[in-house]
C-alpha cells in the first residue's frame, strides 16, 4: 500500500501563525525602532546601545532550546499565549522605564515572551505544512519580517512625536496575538494527530535511514555557523543603521526609519520567495546562493551614495533572507523528530548569538565609526563557502 493522497496544508492555520509572528516580531523591533529616542533621552553611546540588544537577545535565546526540548516531550500547545504575557509586561515596562537599568529589565521580559513563543509556533507550522514546508515556513517567516519591519515605520510614526510612553499602545498588540494563539493551541491536537499518522504510515512504507551522529553534528555546525553570519548582519542594521545614515548622509530620524523598513520589508519578500523555490530545486542550491549571493552587493555598499545605499540594501536583504526557510527545514531534517529544539535553536541560539555581535560591533563603532562596521560586515557573506561542507541529505516528504 502506498500513501496516494498528499498532505493536507492548512493554510488557515499557517495563516494565523503568520499573523501571530507578525505582531509578535513588530513588539520586538520597536526595541532597535526606538534606539535613537533612547540614546537621546538616556545620553547612551553605541556600547550601552549595543548592551540593550545583547540583553534583550540572551533572553530571548538561552530560554528557547530549553523551551523546545521541554514542548518536544510535553506538547504545550497554549504555552505562546503566556509567553505573550511576557512580552506585554516588557512593552508596558519599556514605555515607562526611567532609567537605563530598567530598560534592560523591559528588553528581557520582551526576549522571555519571544522565546517561549517560537519553539512551539514553529511545531505548528511543521505539523500545518502537509507537502509544502516551504510554503509553510515562508508564511510563517513573512509574517515575522513583516512585522520587523513595520517596527522603524509605527516608530517614526507612533514613537518620534509620542514619546516614549507610546510603546504602551502597542500592548493592544500582544491581547490581539494572545487571542490568535489561543485558537491556534485549539486546533493544534487534531493536526498533530493527522501528521503523526500520515508520518508513521510513511516510515513503514519507505524507510529511511538515520542519519550518523557525524552527519548531524557537522549538519548543525554548519547551519548554525550560517544562520550566525547571516543574522549578524542583519543585527548591524537593525542597530546601527539608522546612526549610519544620519552620520553620513544626514538624513531625520523619521527618514532613516522608513530607510530602515525598506531593508526590513525586502526580507518579507525574500523569505517566502525562498521557501517556495527550495520546495522546487532543493534546500542546499537555495542556501548556496542566498549566503554568498549578495557578496559583490555588500563590497560596494559602504560606498555608495544614499540612493544607491537604498537599492543595495533591499537586494541584499532580499536574497540573505530567503535562506532562512530552507536553513530551518533542513535542520528539521537532520533531527525530524526534535522540532521544538530545532525551533529554539535557530530562533533563539543564533539569534543571541547575533546580540552578542551587536554588541561587539558597538564597541567598533565608538571607536571607529559606525561606518566601519558595514565595510567589516561586507566580508560576511564570504561564509556561504562552507555550504561546502554542508551533508548532502535526502529531503524527506509525505507523498
Amino acid at each position: 500500500m502506498t500513501i496516494a493522497t498528499s498532505a493536507r496544508t492548512y493554510v488557515v492555520v499557517l495563516t494565523a501563525l503568520g499573523a501571530t509572528h507578525l505582531l509578535n516580531d513588530l513588539m520586538q523591533s520597536l526595541i532597535p525602532a526606538a534606539y535613537p529616542i533612547l540614546k537621546e533621552a538616556y545620553g547612551l553611546d553605541f556600547v550601552q546601545i549595543g548592551l540593550i540588544t545583547l540583553t534583550f537577545q540572551i533572553a530571548g535565546s538561552l530560554l528557547q532550546p530549553v523551551m523546545g526540548m521541554v514542548t518536544d516531550r510535553f506538547p504545550a500547545p497554549y504555552s505562546p499565549v503566556f509567553g505573550m504575557a511576557f512580552t506585554l509586561s516588557g512593552l508596558v515596562c519599556l514605555a515607562f522605564a526611567g532609567s537605563y537599568a530598567v530598560i534592560l529589565v523591559a528588553v528581557t521580559l520582551i526576549g522571555i515572551g519571544s522565546s517561549i513563543f517560537h519553539p512551539e509556533a514553529t511545531r505548528m507550522a511543521r505539523y500545518a505544512a502537509g507537502d509544502r514546508q516551504g510554503l509553510a515556513q515562508g508564511i510563517f517567516q513573512v509574517g515575522g519580517q513583516s512585522g520587523g519591519a513595520l517596527g522603524p515605520v509605527l516608530a517614526a510614526l507612533i514613537i518620534v512625536p509620542w514619546g516614549q510612553p507610546s510603546l504602551a499602545w502597542f500592548a493592544v498588540l500582544a491581547l490581539l496575538a494572545m487571542a490568535l494563539l489561543t485558537w491556534i493551541g485549539s486546533q493544534q491536537h487534531r493536526i498533530r494527530a493527522e501528521f503523526t499518522d500520515r508520518s508513521a504510515r510513511r516510515r513503514a512504507e519507505a524507510p529511511s535511514p538515520e542519519h550518523s551522529a557525524a552527519t548531524i553534528a557537522v549538519g548543525l555546525t554548519v547551519l548554525t555557523f550560517l544562520m550566525f553570519t547571516k543574522n549578524t548582519y542583519g543585527e548591524s542594521f537593525r542597530s546601527f543603521y539608522t546612526f549610519y545614515l544620519i552620520e553620513k548622509f544626514g538624513l531625520s530620524i523619521p527618514a532613516s526609519q522608513m530607510m530602515l523598513f525598506l531593508f526590513l520589508a525586502a526580507a518579507a519578500v525574500g523569505v517566502l520567495i525562498g521557501g517556495v523555490v527550495g520546495d522546487a530545486i532543493g534546500r542546499r542550491r537555495i542556501i548556496w546562493i542566498s549566503v554568498l549571493g549578495p557578496l559583490p552587493l555588500t563590497l560596494i555598499l559602504p560606498y555608495a551614495d544614499l540612493f544607491w545605499t537604498g537599492v543595495l540594501t533591499v537586494a541584499i536583504n532580499l536574497i540573505m533572507a530567503s535562506a532562512f526557510a530552507s536553513i530551518l527545514i533542513y535542520a528539521m531534517e537532520l533531527l525530524p523528530n526534535r522540532i521544538g529544539l530545532i525551533g529554539g535553536l535557530f530562533y533563539g541560539l543564533n539569534f543571541g548569538l547575533g546580540g552578542i555581535a551587536a554588541a561587539l560591533l558597538g564597541v567598533m563603532a565608538d571607536s571607529y565609526g559606525v561606518e566601519a562596521v558595514y565595510r567589516l560586515c561586507a566580508f560576511l557573506p564570504l561564509a556561504g563557502l562552507t555550504v561546502w561542507f554542508l551533508p548532502p541529505i535526502e529531503e524527506r516528504h509525505l507523498e
